[in-house]
């Protein structure tokens, strides 16, 4: 599984918009959206935060690990 899909899944288990996704991480749902699609990739600190906030590893939303 790639970034794009780890990180839809991780935010429709938690019941969360693009927008209140967004907000959460301060980045617009552009972003968000980007992401998802596969079309951009975060920088590295927003992939930390993002780690944090739904409790998993770098390697995890990256696909690395399972």
């Amino acid at each position: 599984m790639q970034f794009n899909d780890r990180l839809k899944e991780l935010r429709k288990e938690k019941q969360l918009s693009q927008i209140q996704l967004a907000k959460e991480l301060q980045v617009s749902q552009r972003s968000i959206s980007s992401w998802e699609t596969g079309f951009r990739q975060p920088d590295f600190d927003t992939l930390k935060a993002l780690a944090k906030y739904f409790g998993v590893t770098t390697d995890y939303l990256l696909g690395v690990t399972d």
